[in-house]
């Protein structure tokens, strides 16, 4: 730096300017003040437990270090370690946040969030709530549910499938039992032993078979040869064969495993990620790419919980969903709305359980509501009329007889199916819109406690108070996502395994109450 005439050498003109005082600089209504207000009402040291040692260098301030990290979410909704480094050392309001701390290192950030805040993140995410909404007076009884599906962090083409895994498994099965039927014939008659076939083949059978095979043939691994210009001997052949199948099985095994009961597909590059279907542009064309499904509670435009689940259902994570609204709360919301994904018999069911009243689609809503020649169908099973024994009958004025009750495929309530045949279609003028592709009489299946249970989601979402719920939703719900993805630019994840996505997208949540509540103040300001 260039010295004038009035330095001596030892300082500049500029290190004499004033104001000395950061936060003289800063705009007043700069969101770093609303995020200093709420955050200095929350007892962050519990969070942090002092280590007490005595050597080395002293550590950075934690809760000083989370202040920033969450003001960085609060102004960009996702931020790299990197950029957070360089806004410490360049940005007035983060130098403000470190209160004279020297500026730390992108290491440091990834260290806290690491090892400090993995754990305590959803506590932080509570206390943050808490204050907001006690200020804002935010209504928790209406919670309006969305989900959407946002891109992991992981290879896009190293998926693998259950069913394929299932499938090849009963191929390498018939293989082994071809294969025994072969050491039996061959090697193993002239020795008196003889290996046991089954249908299916666990891992700990087959190599047992291995031992047996190596017994009864007296081999020596030792001996085996391999390469050009060694001819291998049966025996040989036959046991390397079956120790294949056996790392196959293993293979497969492990596959279905990490796949679990509920997933039919996972990525080999993050275990948590499920291959789903994501819309890519503006037009709907999708792509199979690794995913997580997001959820979200929305109360007076601010996230009360979050949550992630490798489903690609969303009738799968309402449940879970609820569950943590009541676990964080103390409560269940008395009116869930939500869009057709959610609206089952098992969802249903569950808000019966625990009071809350039924807004959420079902699949047909928008035809029983929009469609009055789908409404009005007298073909359709739920449009039936009844004699005054109760029966249903048919356009042609014939009974349908009760045949069974066949429960529903994976159902956790127990849902049952209550299966009718008519008593005769021959002959009748109305088979051809009636049952069109039935070959003998038409058969219906029929629930009248879910039918009754359509009627009562009807009812309550074509009300006014259902309406403007409705409305509520698309705005709120849907906007969130709107602001996060196309605001935000966050469309895609930057950590892998649940937990850390997890971590990831409270952090996100955090720093967006954050941003909306400093929204609401400056609109009550400028309105005064």
């Amino acid at each position: 730096m260039l010295l004038n005439n009035n330095t001596n050498g030892n300082y500049t003109t500029r290190q004499l300017k004033l104001p000395l005082e950061i936060e003289k600089l800063i705009d007043i209504s700069d969101p770093v003040y609303t995020f200093c207000e709420v955050m200095d009402h929350i007892d962050l040291s519990r969070y942090f437990v002092e280590k007490g040692y005595k050597t080395g260098r002293p550590g950075c301030d934690e809760q000083k270090l989370l202040k920033v990290i969450l003001f960085a979410f609060m102004e960009h909704g996702i931020c790299s370690l990197r950029e957070i480094e360089k806004l410490c050392r360049n940005d007035i309001r983060y130098m403000y946040l470190l209160d004279g701390m020297k500026a730390p290192s992108f290491a440091t950030f990834g260290n806290i969030i690491r090892n400090k805040l993995t754990d305590s993140i959803e506590q932080i995410f509570m206390d943050i709530n808490t204050y907001i909404f006690e200020k804002d007076h935010v209504d928790l009884e209406h919670a309006y549910i969305d989900g959407t599906k946002i891109e992991a962090n992981a290879n896009r083409y190293t998926w693998v499938w259950k069913k394929s895994c299932t499938k090849n498994r009963g191929k390498v099965f018939d293989k082994i039992s071809l294969l025994i039927d072969a050491m039996n014939l061959q090697v193993l008659g002239y020795s008196g032993v003889k290996l046991e076939k089954r249908e299916e083949y666990a891992i700990d059978y087959v190599s047992e078979l291995l031992e047996l095979y190596k017994k009864g043939t007296n081999l020596d691994e030792s001996t085996f040869v391999s390469g050009c210009g060694h001819r291998k001997s049966i025996q040989q052949k036959q046991y390397q064969e079956l120790q294949g199948y056996l790392e196959r099985l293993k293979t497969y095994a492990r596959h279905i495993e990490i796949c679990g009961e509920n997933r039919n597909s996972y990525s080999k590059t993050d275990h948590d990620a499920t291959f789903m279907r994501l819309k890519r542009d503006y037009m709907g064309n999708d792509q199979l790419l690794p995913a997580y499904n997001l959820q979200t509670a929305v109360c007076d435009e601010y996230i009360a919980v979050v949550d992630v689940k490798p489903y690609a259902s969303d009738m799968e994570c309402f449940v879970p969903l609820m569950g943590k609204f009541n676990k964080t709360y103390g409560h269940y919301p008395k009116y869930p709305v939500a869009d057709a994904g959610y609206g089952s018999y098992n969802n249903y069911l569950y808000c019966n359980e625990h009071g809350m009243e039924k807004y959420m689609k079902f699949t047909m809503f928008k035809k029983e509501t929009t469609d009055k020649k789908y409404h009005e169908d007298p073909y359709r099973a739920v449009n039936l009329k009844q004699d005054e024994s109760g029966n249903l009958i048919c356009p042609n004025g014939r009974k349908f007889i009760f045949k069974y009750n066949k429960p529903v495929y994976k159902n956790k309530y127990g849902r049952t199916e209550e299966i009718y045949e008519c008593e005769s279609c021959e002959g009748c003028p109305h088979k051809s819109e009636c049952c069109p592709k039935a070959s003998g009489n038409r058969t219906i299946r029929m629930n009248q406690e879910l039918t009754s249970i359509h009627q009562e989601v009807i009812s309550n979402l074509e009300s006014i108070h259902g309406a403007l719920l409705r409305m509520n939703r698309s705005i709120q719900a849907e906007g969130t996502f709107g602001i996060l993805k196309w605001d935000k630019s966050y469309k895609r994840l930057f950590r892998r395994g649940e937990k850390n996505v997890i971590l990831e997208l409270t952090l996100i949540s955090c720093g967006f109450n954050l941003y909306k509540y400093h929204n609401k103040k400056q609109r009550i300001q400028s309105a005064a």
